[in-house]
């Protein structure tokens, strides 16, 4: 990699920061909408999908003061900070998978559906191509700054695409196929393993960049 000078870093380091800014922007707005509806329709996906958005915008808020930080002071963000903050989104993250299966089963038990939620399906919808373009926005970045915790969390605004794919999906079937009270619980189960997995690299302190 090329090494960039004191004045490029500090403008991709505010490049970054503004990225950040949209995806908190975003991931607000995705929240907000995904549990609303997510309630209204008695939606588990959604409502997992919106909480899920409240982990990443928590995520994002860490990663903001820190950029802060170096702009502002030309410090170092504290490494035990960003860990801890890290593990408690990790944690986060399982304890929502937990609430995940446990509704899931008990929904399948009971044989409970979901309304079928036009608002949650374009929220879903929106937030492929945008997490995605942030996601790339930030590995760009993150590779021209070697910033590991910029790379992070360009990871879990990917993780958000391919869970919004899933959501997606469910809310399609839900709208073609009225009947399959199932649909909802059953995709609920497949984000499952994506908060796992999300949730595991920053528990373990796992490197995604290497």
């Amino acid at each position: 990699m090329a090494v960039i000078s004191e004045s490029s870093r500090t403008d991709l380091i505010r490049r970054a920061f503004h990225v950040e800014w949209l995806t908190a922007a975003w991931t607000s707005v995705e929240a907000a909408v995904a549990i609303g509806s997510g309630v209204a329709a008695h939606s588990l996906s959604l409502i997992a999908f919106g909480a899920d958005s409240l982990v990443e915008l928590a995520s994002a808020g860490v990663l903001l003061w820190r950029l802060k930080v170096e702009i502002r002071d030309d410090e170092k963000f504290p490494e035990t900070v960003e860990h801890r903050a890290s593990r408690i989104a990790g944690a986060l993250l399982f304890v929502l998978a937990a609430y995940v299966i446990a509704s899931a089963v008990y929904g399948l038990w009971r044989h409970e559906g979901q309304e079928f939620s036009a608002p949650g399906l374009v929220i879903t919808v929106l937030a492929i191509p945008i997490m995605w373009l942030l996601a790339k926005a930030k590995i760009r970045i993150a590779d021209q700054i070697s910033s590991r915790a910029l790379r992070a969390d360009a990871v879990e605004s990917l993780t958000c695409g391919y869970l919004s794919v899933v959501v997606v999906v469910g809310l399609l079937v839900q709208l073609l196929m009225p009947g399959w009270w199932w649909v909802d619980s059953t995709a609920s189960l497949v984000i499952v393993w994506f908060l796992v997995k999300e949730g595991r690299e920053p528990w373990q302190g796992d490197d995604c960049c290497d």
